[in-house]
């Protein structure tokens, strides 16, 4: 005769009794990677208010906790795009057309530091910079360069830029244009995301509401002239990055996305006709299971925010689409081949999570640029999973786990409570600029690395089962007469180019700035003339000024 579900209980206790009796456990607490506990076993006990429809449900239907698409991967896999850029133009445009030979399916471009900033290679911020962290644009000559030889009507497009994103987009418009492609036909994603910039990342320029209305203006340029594009990738990698645990990335990031819709729809704009088209980028940190339920609870979060506090009726509104790319920060200089397996973990949690796209981090990052060995492997990393692991035959593979569905639930939880909160604040941005946010990740960042410092958390090959190593792996270097080179073409194109003719379309952009004029067209119409990143940020930081961070300690 069957036991009971009370009989079983008390008979697994005495088994645990009798076990830890002889073993014990090896050690007295058991935590997920954002510290939470982790009991013994989950039964339906620990899912007593649970409701299947109400908070799981089918894939493809609302709440979408079990993904967005009601097949997923059986359909077709997720873009794979390995974000790259480095030096020249030409040495990125050689990098891209490297990783779509191997098999890549999305391009995903790294700007350099000087360019993430709006300032061209030849001021003297940039000195000692270009080239180095990403790829240098100054113009759109530099952009013709990066794409020569990619039709921009066959691969989609991902573009890790927020202050001067308007500017780098525009670029892309003019250089597909000159290729005969039609915007309507462009599909790709604009980072576009300034409020983390001020949380977690720091290359910001503008003001957060001189900000926010460049950013409104590119959702409403996109939605009349780019239908496929989406305007912006509201990301939380960063947020992870600075150290903030799994429901912390989603609260911010769920609290950053609240903030742009409410600009948007204060700005004129209806809900149904810019939401379909907004995206996120979250963090795969290492603990598997811990991250599958994130991705699941943002899912869910954003579709009742969606439907319940602004009223979307499209279906597209309420889905929340992410890009994912593994953890950065979990990258170790020690023993860097051990960066694969990590990797590797981090794939599976993206994919059983339900990402549309993701970038596998290459295992010599920690140390510098990745070569293109340690690039394929990453991208090898992406196809095994997909063609031989099994994982992506089957939509949500771990939903009905007692301990998936109870951390999904409790991240949903936690994050509501900090999204709530924010919100009581007046806002995110509020909220940023008396320092929660920034206070809050700075807090979770210094109990984990107390806990490796403490061995509580073991990073094999830092604080345990450490190597003598001898051999140094080859690592990719940047040229340093780049910077020089950069300068050379700069003054180049300002001798060949119709200045007085650049002077003016800079001069539209001013006027457009000092109205409630889109600035996006006149930016447009500035780039073809080949004015510089530099020379239209240069405009914007005379109109809106700079922003000055406050410091929290």
């Amino acid at each position: 005769m069957t036991k009971t579900f009370d009989e079983q209980k008390k008979l697994y206790q005495e088994a645990v009794d009798k076990t830890i009796s002889r073993f014990p456990e090896r050690k007295k607490k058991f935590v997920t990677g954002s510290d939470k506990k982790v009991e013994r076993v989950y039964t339906p006990e620990n899912l007593n208010d649970y409701d299947y429809s109400r908070d799981l449900g089918f894939p493809g239907i609302y709440p979408y906790t079990r993904g967005v698409q009601p097949t997923m991967y059986r359909g077709r896999f997720w873009t794979m795009r390995q974000y790259a850029g480095f030096g020249t133009a030409k040495e990125s445009n050689a990098r891209y057309k490297f990783l779509l030979q191997k098999g890549q399916t999305g391009l995903s471009i790294a700007f350099d530091l000087p360019t993430q900033m709006g300032y061209d290679s030849d001021h003297i911020m940039s000195e000692g910079e270009v080239g180095k962290v990403g790829v240098a644009i100054d113009s759109l000559a530099d952009m013709e360069i990066l794409f020569d030889g990619i039709p921009l009507d066959k691969v989609s497009t991902s573009m890790t830029i927020n202050a001067p994103a308007s500017v780098l987009l525009a670029m892309y418009v003019a250089v597909a244009e000159k290729q005969g492609v039609s915007k309507d036909k462009l599909r790709g994603t604009i980072q576009n995301d300034i409020l983390k910039e001020y949380i977690a990342r720091g290359t910001y320029i503008f003001p957060p509401q001189e900000s926010m209305r460049i950013i409104t203006d590119i959702f409403e340029y996109c939605s009349a002239e780019i239908p496929r594009w989406n305007t912006i990738s509201i990301s939380g990698y960063h947020i992870r990055e600075a150290g903030s645990t799994a429901a912390q990335e989603i609260a911010f990031t769920i609290a950053d996305g609240i903030a742009y819709v409410k600009a948007a729809i204060e700005s004129g704009l209806e809900i149904d006709k810019f939401a379909p088209r907004l995206s996120f980028f979250f963090n795969a940190h290492n603990d598997l299971l811990e991250e599958v339920a994130k991705f699941r609870s943002a899912r869910l979060l954003w579709a009742k925010i969606m439907k319940e506090k602004f009223g979307a009726k499209n279906s597209k509104s309420m889905k929340l689409r992410f890009h994912t790319q593994t953890a950065g920060c979990t990258l170790t200089a020690q023993q860097p081949d051990n960066n694969i397996v990590r990797v590797a973990i981090q794939t599976l949690a993206a994919v059983m999570g339900g990402t549309q796209s993701l970038h596998t981090n290459s295992r010599d990052e920690a140390l510098a640029l990745p070569t293109e060995d340690s690039v394929q492997i990453a991208l090898r990393t992406q196809q095994i999973v997909a063609h031989e692991s099994g994982v992506a035959n089957t939509v949500d593979p771990l939903a009905g786990s007692y301990f998936v569905e109870k951390l999904t639930s409790d991240i949903a939880k936690e994050a509501q409570e900090m999204i709530d909160k924010i919100e009581k604040m007046g806002g995110m941005v509020s909220a940023i600029e008396k320092g929660y946010v920034q206070q809050q990740i700075q807090n979770a960042a210094y109990d984990y690395q107390k806990s490796i410092e403490n061995n509580e958390r073991i990073v094999v090959g830092v604080n345990e089962f450490k190597a003598d190593e001898k051999i140094k792996p080859e690592l990719l270097k940047v040229d340093p007469k780049i910077g020089e080179n950069q300068k050379k073409k700069l003054q180049e194109l300002k001798a060949k180019r119709d200045n007085k003719t650049v002077e003016i379309k800079l001069e539209a952009i001013r006027h457009a700035a000092k109205s409630d004029e889109n600035l996006m067209p006149k930016i447009v119409e500035a780039v073809k003339e080949y004015a510089t990143l530099g020379e239209i940020c240069g405009i914007l930081r005379e109109e809106f000024g700079e922003y000055e961070e406050n410091v929290i300690l």
